[in-house]
């Protein structure tokens, strides 16, 4: 059973099996967030992907960021991730034609940023994510 279901712009429908939230900030004990800390806070979801999910592709969908100042000490510019890391684990139909054996599926994982914790779905799902380009970002494996 998927948490949600999302169709793509392609209409190619896929399930997310698995969703990690977490605070983007969680852990930022002092300081602002500028580049620096948020490439950082963007390397450990690719990370916690990778790790967690072995021989999957995984593909970053960039964030947006909002700028809110300037750092008084290094003048560096206050840039501002939304609130949820997200890592989601997505599967669908197999990609390949000669997998059509019903032992195939394709699978995903996405890492990207929103503001609210709630699992996207095919009335919420960021666009960038129902953009996203499987045929060319997904691999297929064999059940």
């Amino acid at each position: 059973m998927s948490l949600s279901r999302i169709t793509l712009s392609s209409r190619r429908s896929i399930a997310l099996a698995e969703l990690r939230l977490s605070s983007t900030y969680d852990g930022l004990l002092e300081g602002v967030p500028t580049k620096r800390v948020n490439e950082g806070i963007v390397a450990g979801r690719l990370r916690v992907a990778r790790e967690a999910y072995p021989g999957w592709p995984v593909h970053l969908i960039p964030p947006e960021l909002t700028e809110t100042g300037r750092t008084t000490r290094l003048d560096e510019p206050i840039e501002h991730l939304p609130a949820v890391a997200c890592v989601g684990a997505f599967e669908s139909d197999e990609i390949d034609p000669a997998h059509d054996s019903g032992w195939y599926f394709s699978a995903l994982v996405v890492v990207w940023f929103q503001h609210t914790p709630d699992p996207p779905s095919n009335d919420d799902a960021p666009a960038a994510l129902r953009e996203l380009p499987w045929q060319e970002l997904a691999k297929d494996f064999e059940d």
